[in-house]
């Protein structure tokens, strides 16, 4: 058995991947993030993160932290511009604590007051923390050109001003609107029986009360491209080129994964490293990145340089750019390319961890996850006419959108 899945009746959905470990890994993905905040609630989907470790109707802060900690065990969690995750890591033998805890956490957190405000300096902190860091800030500052006055374009974690406003009203307002149950997954891999997961569905998951979305997301409509330079005290400058690119629904997403691997993935051996990195020796970490959204998505690249080397890595870039634009990649190179890709894919999932997220955003998603095998198909299908239609599209220089801090 590939999966075991099953819908409940509030519209919760499990889905199960049997595993011969000791390890298991088990988690809730929730379909709400910062894009589906309103303009005064910037940050509350973080915050929420940070706050539902504080106490539950059962449980103080510590009970909450010890609980997996105690058997060796492992709670994290983290929240997107579109999801919000809490999972766990421990013995297998640990895997109901662990179900049982993630469910008291999600749906019995009491937010209370004293914590609320000691866990707003600390994301104040980390605010501060992340303004210190232009190699990460950039990433956030470039959304905003691409989705402007969008709450697509604004970062996670908010503002100072909007979090010292929020409330436990506040909180369990946008809990009630935005955590809708058939926008809730529970994801699992280990080594455990599905009638032993059918079991714990119904006991932790069975009783929560049915809320359904009834909305759909703010679409985003207009993009108008710009070129922007940001005067920063920083030793490099800090290089951002990119697009709004293909959303998680639309079928050239695969394609689109397949060219970003090619230019600037976490191959040494991409075109964007080999050519700035390993033959002009003018930058250290370039990457590309390509994220797919609901209903759009942001194709990136971004790299730091010298500032006497910044007009050069320019040419550079788009000299790479036009070359996919331009010339269809030969029978070789595509072979190489799809080899690669299919690798890293195969790696991924080799973490028992990160395929439990995967399978559990897919389900989110898709209702559905597609085997390595009709992955691969997929990936075996696109031909380099397609990578060059894409490349024209989304790499369209006058479609491109620069920013730049020096």
């Amino acid at each position: 058995m590939e999966f075991y899945t099953r819908t409940l009746n509030n519209g919760i959905r499990i889905i199960h991947k049997p595993v011969k470990s000791v390890v298991g890994h088990c988690g809730i993905i929730i379909n709400a993030g910062s894009r589906d905040e309103k303009d005064e609630e910037h940050g509350i989907a973080h915050f929420i993160e940070h706050v539902i470790f504080k106490g539950t109707q059962k449980r103080k802060a510590y009970h909450i932290l010890s609980r997996l900690d105690d058997v060796g065990g492992e709670l994290n969690a983290y929240t997107t511009k579109e999801e919000t995750c809490i999972y766990a890591s421990f013995l297998i033998q640990d895997f109901e604590r662990a179900a049982e805890l993630i469910t008291d956490l999600t749906f019995n957190s009491v937010f209370p007051e004293k914590e609320i405000e000691k866990e707003k300096e600390v994301i104040i902190d980390e605010i501060n923390s992340y303004k210190d860091n232009p190699s990460e800030l950039i990433f956030d500052e470039f959304e905003e050109v691409i989705f402007k006055d969008h709450p697509m374009g604004r970062n996670i974690l908010g503002t100072p001003e909007l979090l010292k406003s929020f409330t436990k009203k506040d909180i369990l307002r946008f809990i009630k609107e935005n955590y809708h149950t058939d926008q809730i997954v529970f994801c699992s891999v280990g080594d455990v029986s599905p009638k032993k997961i059918d079991k714990i569905a119904e006991r932790y998951f069975g009783a929560v009360p049915e809320n359904r979305r009834t909305r759909e997301r703010v679409p985003v409509d207009s993009y108008e491209p710009q070129n922007k330079i940001i005067s920063r005290d920083t030793y490099q400058s800090h290089v951002m080129i990119g697009s709004p690119a293909y959303s998680f629904q639309d079928k050239n997403r695969l394609g689109l994964n397949l060219l970003n691997n090619l230019l600037g993935g976490p191959g040494m051996n991409s075109r964007l490293n080999l050519s700035l990195r390993e033959k002009n020796g003018i930058a250290y970490n370039i990457e590309s990145v390509y994220t797919p959204y609901d209903g759009t998505g942001v194709f990136s690249i971004y790299y730091g340089t010298d500032e006497e080397n910044l007009d050069r890595s320019l040419k550079i870039v788009h000299k790479e750019l036009k070359k996919l634009r331009e010339k269809p990649l030969g029978i070789l190179q595509l072979s190489k390319a799809v080899k690669q890709l299919k690798g890293q894919i195969a790696i991924s999932t080799d973490n028992k961890e990160n395929l439990m997220l995967g399978i559990g955003k897919s389900y989110l998603l898709y209702d559905k996850v597609d085997s390595l095998e009709t992955i691969y198909k997929k990936i075996d299908k696109i031909t380099a006419e397609n990578l060059q239609d894409i490349a024209n599209e989304i790499l369209d220089k006058n479609r491109l959108s620069t920013l730049i801090y020096k």
